[in-house]
């Protein structure tokens, strides 16, 4: 009786473990690896932030929080159409302005996450290396996944900013 508690108490605790999330889960694992990293903060970061602080700016004529994760959202399906796949017929050139709500915002942040992970996983070396143009510009595949990857860290830091001056922890740091 005794074996089978412990075995089972341990059970229970090596499962626990396995459902925490390892903050540097996906670092140095190219990438798929380091999107799978950025978008799960992305999300933890959003799914923190009480409702009522996605309408905060911190300043008059800069992007609200709402905003600024609806730029990435743009961004990401914008830079992904790039390489092929069309941006969505429900997103909206307002969108930025228009979804608002956290619950919308998040719905939107994650379908642009998985979009850009699913078309990257189906990409091939000699997809990756395709020629592509963009604002008068060549290209590459590669090139414009590296950009969707830059751009949604780069943001990443500034709603991390725009969480700490509304009193939010970042999830990853408690």
């Amino acid at each position: 009786m005794r074996l089978a508690f412990a075995m089972g108490l341990l059970l229970a605790l090596s499962a626990s473990m396995l459902v925490a999330q390892d903050p540097l889960d996906g670092v140095w694992q190219g990438y798929d690896g380091e999107w799978r990293h950025v978008s799960q903060q992305l999300i933890a970061l959003a799914e923190a932030t009480p409702a009522d602080k996605f309408a905060w700016r911190p300043a008059p004529g800069v992007r609200s929080t709402s905003e600024v994760y609806m730029h990435i959202v743009d961004a990401n399906f914008y830079l992904l159409s790039v390489t092929g796949p069309k941006m969505p017929a429900d997103l909206k050139e307002d969108a930025d302005k228009t979804v608002t709500s956290k619950a919308e915002v998040i719905a939107w942040l994650k379908r642009s996450l998985e979009a850009v992970k699913k078309a990257h996983l189906a990409e091939t070396p000699k997809d990756l290396a395709r020629k592509v143009r963009i604002e008068d510009r060549d290209a590459t595949v590669d090139g414009m996944y590296l950009r969707i990857i830059i751009h949604a860290n780069e943001h990443m830091g500034q709603l991390v900013a725009y969480a700490r001056m509304t009193g939010v922890v970042p999830p990853w740091s408690k």
